[in-house]
C-alpha cells in the first residue's frame, strides 16, 4: 500500500467509490487493487450520460475514463460528467502520451491525466487528491453547524455547569455531531465537569493557526461517553490571547464538522466574546437573581442590543428558587429589560455531587437536568416533554 496514503490518513478512513469506463477497465481495476478504493461499476464502452448519471449520483467519488476505445466519445462523456454538479473527480486514462489530448481532457474538465502503464504510487497520489476534493465538496454541501454561546455577566453564575450539561443533553438527542468548545482559556473546567482527561486544549488549536484544519483539529478533541466531542481549556493557567482570525477560523472549522457547536465563553466580556456574538445563532446569558448579577446582565443585554444581536439572547436564571428571592418577577424583567426565557432551579446537592463525580447531571436526573434537557430540545427544534403532555391533555 502507498506510503503517501498512510501519511495522509486516507487508509482506513476514506474509502473512495470508483466507476471505471472504457475497454481497458481491467488494467485500471488492477492498478487500483490495494489502494483502498471500491469499484462501484465497470463499463466496457461509453454509456450515454443519462444512463451514467444515476451511477455517479449514488455516492460515487471518482470516474476513470479510458480514452483508447473512442477518444472523441470519451472526451464528450468527460465534458458531460464535469458539467454536472455531482462532485465526482473525473480522471482520464490513455495509452498514449499526447500533449494535445492532455489539453483537451483538461478543457473538458478532467482533474487527472493518467498514462499507461500507471504506477500504483501515481494512482495513489491521484486518489489522495480526489479524497481531499470529496471532503471539501461535503463541507460545502453540509449546512453550517448551529453555534450556541454561553456567557455570564458575573463570575460564579454557573455558566460552565449549564453549558457542559446542555452540550451532553444535545448530544443525546441524536441531532448530529455535537462539540463543546471551552473558551475560558485561563480557568476553564468544562472537561473536569464531565470527568474527562484531555492531553490537548483549545490553546493548542489557536497557537497552531497556520496549520489548523479539520484533520489537525480531530487530533485535539476527546470524546465523552455520551458521544459529545470536547475541545477543552488548558490544564494549567494560560495567558495566551488568541488572534481574532485564529478564533474565527477555529469556530468556522467546528461549524463545518459539527451540527451543533456549544461554546463556553466563561464570565466577563472581552474582544473574544465580541467576535463570537456575531457568529452565534443563540446567546444564552446565564445569571442569578441578585442586584449585582442583574445589573451586569442589564448592561450586557443593552450592549448586545446595540450590536443588533439582542434578538438572539435568551436569559437563563440559574439557581432559581422563587421562595427564597426577594425580587419579584416584574422587577426581574424590568431590570433585565426582557423576560427570562429559562429558570433552572436551585439544587446545590445534586450539582455538587455531579461535579465531584465528574459526571453529567442527566446521569442522576432531577429538576436541574430536566430544565437543561428542555433547553437542548428547544435548541434543536424538538418539543419538550411538558409540551407533549399539554397537547395530549387537550386532545386525549
Amino acid at each position: 500500500m502507498s506510503t503517501l496514503m498512510r501519511e495522509t490518513g486516507l487508509i482506513g478512513r476514506n474509502t473512495l467509490s470508483v466507476v471505471v469506463i472504457g475497454p481497458q477497465w481491467k488494467a485500471i481495476v488492477s492498478t487500483l487493487a490495494g489502494l483502498h478504493a471500491t469499484i462501484a461499476r465497470q463499463f466496457d464502452n461509453y454509456p450515454d450520460i443519462d444512463a451514467l448519471m444515476p451511477v455517479l449520483e449514488s455516492d460515487c467519488d471518482v470516474a476513470v475514463v479510458d480514452l483508447s476505445g473512442d477518444p472523441e466519445r470519451a472526451l464528450d462523456l468527460i465534458e458531460n460528467m464535469c458539467a454536472g454538479e455531482s462532485g465526482v473527480t473525473v480522471m482520464a486514462y490513455s495509452n498514449k502520451t499526447d500533449a494535445d489530448l492532455l489539453v483537451r481532457c483538461m478543457r473538458a474538465g478532467a482533474r487527472e491525466f493518467l498514462n499507461e502503464p500507471v504506477q500504483a504510487e501515481t494512482m495513489a497520489e491521484a486518489l489522495v487528491r480526489a479524497s481531499a476534493r470529496r471532503q471539501e465538496v461535503m463541507r460545502q454541501k453540509r449546512p453550517a453547524g448551529v453555534v450556541s454561546l454561553f456567557v455570564s455577566a458575573k463570575g460564579g453564575s454557573g455558566v460552565t455547569t449549564v453549558a457542559s450539561n446542555f452540550a451532553v443533553a444535545l448530544a443525546l438527542e441524536n441531532v448530529g455531531p455535537v462539540v463543546l468548545l471551552d473558551l475560558d482559556l485561563q480557568l476553564g473546567d468544562a472537561a473536569l465537569t464531565l470527568g474527562l482527561t484531555t492531553p490537548f486544549s483549545t490553546v493548542d488549536a489557536l497557537r497552531s493557526e497556520n496549520r489548523l484544519d479539520s484533520e489537525f483539529l480531530s487530533t485535539l478533541i476527546v470524546k465523552h461517553n455520551s458521544g459529545l466531542a470536547v475541545l477543552a481549556a488548558p490544564d494549567s493557567y494560560s495567558s495566551y490571547v488568541p488572534t481574532p482570525a485564529g478564533l474565527q477560523k477555529l469556530v468556522r472549522l467546528l461549524r463545518e464538522e459539527y451540527a451543533h457547536v456549544v461554546v463556553d465563553a466563561g464570565s466577563g466580556v472581552g474582544s473574544r466574546e465580541e467576535m463570537l456574538f456575531d457568529s452565534a445563532d443563540k446567546i444564552y446569558l446565564i445569571t442569578q437573581v441578585g442586584i449585582p448579577e442583574l445589573r451586569n446582565s442589564h448592561r450586557l443585554i443593552s450592549h448586545l442590543g446595540g450590536m443588533d444581536v439582542g434578538s438572539r439572547v435568551e436569559v437563563v436564571l440559574n439557581r432559581f428558587d422563587a421562595r427564597l428571592i426577594d425580587i419579584d418577577e416584574g422587577r426581574i424583567t424590568k431590570a433585565l429589560t426582557q423576560p427570562a426565557t429559562w429558570r433552572i432551579p436551585s439544587d446545590y446537592q445534586a450539582v455538587r455531587k455531579a461535579q465531584n463525580a465528574g459526571s453529567p447531571l442527566n446521569a442522576e436526573g432531577g429538576a436541574v437536568s430536566r430544565v437543561i434537557t428542555q433547553m437542548a430540545r428547544a435548541a434543536c427544534g424538538k418539543a419538550s416533554a411538558t409540551e407533549k403532555k399539554k397537547r395530549f391533555g387537550l386532545f386525549g
